[in-house]
């Protein structure tokens, strides 16, 4: 009888003992699991992306749309065509049928070619003089002309563009200029066309891009990780209304929060729940949202652990999480909605703070723990601010992207004219704003020492 029991006690531990096992492999297989929709993870970092669940809708068909107008490319005004070809009848089938030809013809085809020379090659004389002792005097060639060097303003912020815009490579387009434009360019030209030429033309465009997002009203930050020759760095984004400004550095700290915004900051920040964001929140005072897709992400990934209660409460919370959003989305600022609003935000809290008896629980539940909880909610009290970050993290897509395709930069110079334009460009999206005029124009005020074009929209 004895030997029973202690077998069915030693069976028990083991069975103790192997659900904890099998709770922690579970865990771990969550966790390497860790993808863009269930971690703060990019999407760039997907290994596998799995297809979404099939819906019950019917799959829309490419293209136009039955019963939508058609949309047309609007045909070149007689103006703006170069050339025109006259395609006429043989002059057999002509008298065969007994034609004759009218003073008119009919547009059939409008077409759009490339020039067989993409460039112009422009030479500057100076006139010679003779004084009366027999001396040879000589023009004296524009500042700006001579600033500009082998290549006109057009022509070098045409190669910023593709640097920056179309995240060429300098040998790309070292490649596209030969291959293309048959004029074959050195690198070392290229790389002096951005870090000598570009990179001073943008000074202002940048420092004013700085000083409208420190006296904005609602600020969005986030920070991306690369290597530039094999040392890790940060691209920092600060991004309101239709201004962007980045920043490359080597620190992820607090302390660029403040150099960028300033130690007075007292605007709204939005932003993610990293640690540089919530000391830069709790030194200056100022008030914050944090991003509530980081926090939905960080409960799906606690729904995919497995163990059932930790599931269920995950599942509750997400679920009231979509409800509040749903609602608040639609706008209306009734005193119903005010209400029902009010209630999910009860509830959700009341859900949080109860958490399952799991590492991961409870660190959602210390978010809402202090001052930090007022954060969260701040969009359902201010008008014109968001739930989430998103905007911001869109506009620093376009550094990943960039930093994926041209594998960084290997000097100080290289990163100071990345910092510019990507504040440039981004910017000039913002604002439906010709970037390649931007630049041209830049860099002639550069040259010529007049006012640069504002990086500012008008109001």
């Amino acid at each position: 009888m004895q030997d029973k029991d202690a077998i069915i006690k030693q069976l028990t531990e083991e069975n103790k003992q192997l659900r904890e096992y099998i709770k922690l492999l579970e865990e771990r297989i969550a966790r390497l699991e860790r993808n863009s929709s269930n971690s703060s993870k990019p999407p760039s970092s997907d290994i596998i992306n799995p297809k979404p669940a099939n819906k019950k809708k019917r799959k829309r068909k490419r293209g136009g749309q039955f019963g939508h107008k058609k949309h047309s490319r609007k045909p070149f005004a007689p103006e703006q065509i170069d050339k025109t070809i006259i395609h006429e009848l043989p002059d057999k089938e002509v008298h065969r049928r007994n034609l004759t030809p009218l003073n008119k013809t009919e547009s059939a085809l409008q077409q759009v070619d490339l020039p067989k020379k993409l460039y112009n090659v422009i030479e500057h004389r100076v006139q010679l003089y003779v004084d009366p002792s027999g001396n040879i005097i000589k023009a004296k060639l524009p500042k700006e002309i001579r600033k500009e060097g082998f290549f006109t303003c057009r022509m070098t912020a045409f190669v910023g563009y593709l640097k920056a815009r179309c995240h060429m490579s300098y040998s790309t387009i070292a490649g596209l200029f030969d291959d293309i434009m048959e004029l074959p360019i050195s690198q070392s030209y290229l790389v002096k066309c951005c870090n000598k030429k570009l990179l001073p033309s943008l000074v202002p465009a940048y420092s004013d891009a700085l000083k409208y997002i420190r006296n904005a009203a609602i600020v969005g930050t986030d920070e991306t990780g690369h290597k530039d020759s094999g040392n890790k760095n940060w691209t920092w984004c600060q991004h309101a209304d239709d201004v962007v400004f980045f920043r490359i550095c080597n620190s992820r700290g607090s302390k660029i929060l403040f150099e960028n915004l300033g130690k007075d900051f007292n605007a709204i920040l939005l932003a993610d729940f990293f640690s540089a964001n919530r000391m830069f929140v709790r030194l200056t005072g100022s008030k914050v949202q944090w991003c509530w897709a980081h926090l939905v992400r960080d409960i799906k990934f606690i729904a995919q652990l497995g163990a059932g209660n930790v599931q269920r409460w995950a599942d509750r919370l997400l679920g009231i999480v979509k409800k509040m959003l749903k609602t608040w989305r639609k706008g209306k600022r009734t005193k119903y909605f005010r209400k029902k609003l009010e209630d999910l935000k009860k509830l959700f809290l009341a859900s949080v703070m109860r958490p399952p008896d799991h590492r991961e629980c409870r660190k959602i539940k210390k978010r809402f723990v202090g001052k930090d909880r007022d954060g969260y909610f701040l969009f359902l009290e201010v008008d014109g601010v968001e739930p989430t970050n998103n905007s911001t993290e869109q506009k620093i897509r376009f550094v990943v992207l960039d930093r994926r395709v041209t594998q960084g930069t290997n000097s100080d110079a290289g990163m100071r004219f990345y910092e510019r334009i990507w504040t440039v460009v981004a910017s000039c999206i913002c604002q439906n704003k010709n970037i390649f005029k931007f630049l041209t124009q830049s860099l002639k005020a550069h040259y010529a020492n007049t006012q640069p074009p504002s990086i500012i929209p008008a109001t």
